[in-house]
């Protein structure tokens, strides 16, 4: 098929019915809708800037074929386009701005007069009017050619022609640096294929029906002429067999989540786009920072292993068809959410995940590609790795049995929702590179072969073997083995698997003890505050940040202080310690209950007053100031040495005017403790009251000079680990409280 450029278009036969017809006359119809690509919408500008560095980057570098221009050319050759008129002006404009700025001969350039928007007076007039005047390239364009007495004031209300003024400032902008611009555009750096609408009459119903169904449609139908040209050039007989699926069983098969407008088109292309990403990570590339046009994505399926591509695609658009899809998916999958209790509880041969809807397939046909504010994407890199693995099964369900895979999905989804964004990555420049190709790796072997691939075994398969979160990966490897060795205890780990706290990873409860599964399951019924406190009673279960300064704690409301708590990471130290007391909590009991841990608080409590050891975890569990209930984030400087000062955080990751230390706040009955200090200090009109790891003191605000203090009797105590610390032997709080001075400062 011939490429033409612009002036081609108007200097070469064209082929229509049999004749060579020569175009006289490029018309816009008025039917057609304005000119768009000036406008100055977000998407628009995107579209234009996008576009706009395609052109330069063909008349510098490579050449560009802007794929098909339909339209009807008549025996007096007069071509009316029925899609292209957008790309049309924009090459008008291209070719009048090369040469006005190199001041060529009109001759040159005579053939721009037969491009008009014949049946809009003002748009045709202005188009007229352009061609004779040469700017002086002083100011922008737009104002150069406002200022003209041919140009009326009225004409900048036109949409077509203010949008043709904002495209030629956006051109002059783009290639005034560029050398000789007409020759490049004459030697075909640019190009399009036209293709006449012949035997048929051009009619407004036509136009309408067209244009009703929308620009996406419009594009669509583009591709699928680019898509069977190239499929033309393989092999026929294929070609017509997947262009007449795309118009029938496949699109019967995306009917069911066509979009508003009751089109199947943009569902195609996301999918499309999904399944050439999977060709790219399957050679160990990545789509990241890859044009994703979908007229590009044709060249990636149409390089390599072209049939091998070919059949890939064809292939996972049938593996959809005669399957009541939306069910296949909520069959198998429950959509949890991890800020609440209890939500969506474990059943029988399904998982809980946590995305935003368990159909990965209907979500990828909305969203793959997109992102959320130009950043985020909308369909995740995990989701593209759960629809992977759902594809994968279809592609192999003769090899896989619907109970293996519901096992084997288990396995995929629980490394998955444990993989950090970091670690799901398919950035080569990010830590340990592009992890995709690994993780579609492992998730084939798991599926097809129940194994987990070692680095080692990985080797000499794929370039980068970095893939799930290590950690992961352990556990799931031990988890296959102990679900073959104890058959009967499955259901019941998979249920723990499913708690909301743990979303797949059970390191915290572990292996060893399966009767603690459903034990873990009990104590989380509990009230959240209750279990905080029974778990410190046990002992210091707190984590440090490994490289940080917060501590985490449990929370009397939000889930994620435990989740954090129960998900092994780099980035917290004494994960064991939070494993030995909860297990030692857990051996206390088969079915937990609020008053039975309540019960265990109260001794403590009790306990800790008769033998007079009141260190820091004592206050936290009798006072509730200390638990601030939020994210379970607290402060220490010295957590051995000066246990007693410490701070309860308002927000995840750092100090606020809401955080406050607690030994204040369980003193202060008037509510004066200062925002301003980070609530380090209780403030009174002369006076401030601040901790030191064994007294409360008593200072004046104009010079911070001690005129009081409250000591705190003490004795040296050794811990688990040799260490010897200074222990309250009274509750500080309560000799506070009746302190005959603090008359005095609490006024």
């Amino acid at each position: 098929m011939k490429k033409f450029n612009f002036k081609d278009i108007f200097t070469s036969p064209i082929e229509v019915g049999g004749k060579k017809i020569r175009v006289q006359k490029i018309i816009i119809p008025i039917i057609q809708r304005d000119y768009a690509q000036g406008r100055n919408t977000a998407n628009i500008k995107r579209v234009r800037k996008n576009f706009l560095t395609a052109l330069f980057d063909a008349v510098t570098n490579k050449p560009i074929t802007l794929d098909f221009i339909y339209g009807d050319l008549d025996d007096k050759g007069i071509l009316t386009p029925l899609d292209g008129q957008q790309r049309l002006t924009t090459l008008f404009l291209l070719y009048w701005y090369a040469a006005k700025k190199e001041k060529l001969d009109a001759a040159k350039y005579s053939f721009l007069n037969y491009f008009s928007y014949e049946t809009r007076p003002d748009t045709r007039d202005f188009c007229k009017d352009l061609i004779t005047f040469q700017p002086k390239f002083k100011d922008a364009l737009s104002n150069e050619i406002s200022d003209q007495a041919w140009f009326p004031l009225s004409w900048k209300k036109d949409p077509s022609i203010s949008a043709m003024l904002e495209m030629l400032d956006a051109i002059n902008k783009k290639f005034s640096a560029v050398k000789n611009l007409w020759q490049r555009l004459e030697s075909n750096s640019i190009s399009f294929y036209f293709l006449p609408i012949t035997d048929m009459g051009l009619t407004d119903e036509i136009y309408i029906t067209m244009n009703s169904r929308g620009k996406l449609l419009t594009e669509f139908e583009r591709f699928k002429a680019e898509f069977k040209s190239r499929l033309d050039k393989i092999d026929a007989a294929i070609s017509n067999r997947i262009i007449l699926k795309i118009d029938t069983v496949w699109t019967d098969m995306l009917w069911e989540y066509r979009d508003e407008n009751k089109l199947i088109d943009a569902g195609f292309l996301h999918y499309f786009r999904f399944l050439c990403d999977i060709l790219l990570y399957k050679k160990s590339d990545t789509p990241y920072n890859k044009t994703r046009d979908e007229f590009d994505l044709l060249d990636e399926v149409f390089s390599g292993n072209i049939q091998a591509n070919i059949d890939f695609i064809e292939k996972s658009f049938d593996c959809w068809c005669n399957l009541d899809i939306a069910k296949f998916f909520n069959d198998r999958v429950s959509v949890g959410d991890k800020s609440k209790k209890n939500i969506n509880r474990h059943e029988i041969g399904k998982i809980i995940t946590y995305f935003d809807n368990a159909d990965f397939f209907g979500e990828c046909l909305k969203f793959y590609g997109l992102t959320k504010d130009g950043r985020v994407r909308k369909f995740t890199l995990g989701a593209t790795v759960m629809l992977y693995a759902f594809l994968f099964y279809r592609l192999n369900s003769e090899k896989i049995s619907d109970k293996d895979f519901r096992r084997r999905i288990r396995i995929i989804n629980n490394l998955v929702n444990n993989s950090a964004s970091a670690e799901m990555s398919n950035s080569t420049s990010r830590n340990n590179g592009n992890r995709i190709p690994a993780m579609l790796m492992q998730v084939e072997n798991i599926l097809l072969d129940e194994k987990i691939l070692t680095y080692d075994e990985l080797r000499g398969k794929i370039s980068n073997v970095y893939n799930f979160n290590e950690t992961q990966l352990k556990e799931e490897r031990e988890k296959i083995q102990w679900v073959k060795d104890n058959p009967n205890y499955a259901e019941s780990l998979f249920e723990l698997e499913d708690h909301y706290l743990l979303y797949g990873q059970i390191g915290i409860v572990g292996l060893k003890n399966p009767q603690n599964f459903s034990r873990f399951i009990s104590l989380f019924n509990c009230d959240y505050d209750l279990i905080d406190c029974t778990l410190l009673a046990m002992g210091d279960y707190i984590q440090k940040e490994q490289n940080g300064w917060r501590y985490q704690m449990g929370s009397s409301k939000m889930a994620a202080a435990w989740q954090n708590l129960f998900h092994q990471s780099n980035n917290f130290k004494n994960f064991d310690n939070t494993r030995d007391y909860l297990e030692k909590l857990l051996f206390c009991k088969q079915n937990f209950s609020d008053s039975y841990l309540k019960e265990i608080v109260a001794g403590y409590i009790s306990d800790c007053e008769d033998d007079k050891n009141f260190e820091w975890s004592y206050y936290y569990v009798k006072y509730p100031e200390f638990r601030i209930g939020r994210y379970g984030k607290y402060y220490w400087s010295d957590f051995e040495n000066a246990p007693y000062l410490f701070t309860a955080l308002w927000t995840e990751l750092n100090i606020s005017v809401n955080a406050y230390q607690p030994f204040l706040k369980a003193i202060d009955d008037k509510n004066k403790i200062s925002r301003e200090s980070f609530g380090q200090r209780i403030e009174f009109e002369k006076y401030f009251i601040e901790c030191e790891n064994n007294a409360y003191v008593v200072k004046k605000i104009k010079n911070s000079e001690i005129v009081d203090r409250l000591t705190i009797n003490q004795q040296n105590v050794k811990n688990d680990e040799g260490k010897i610390q200074k222990i309250d032997i009274e509750d500080r709080i309560l000799k506070f409280k009746n302190w005959n001075m603090r008359n005095i400062y609490c006024k």
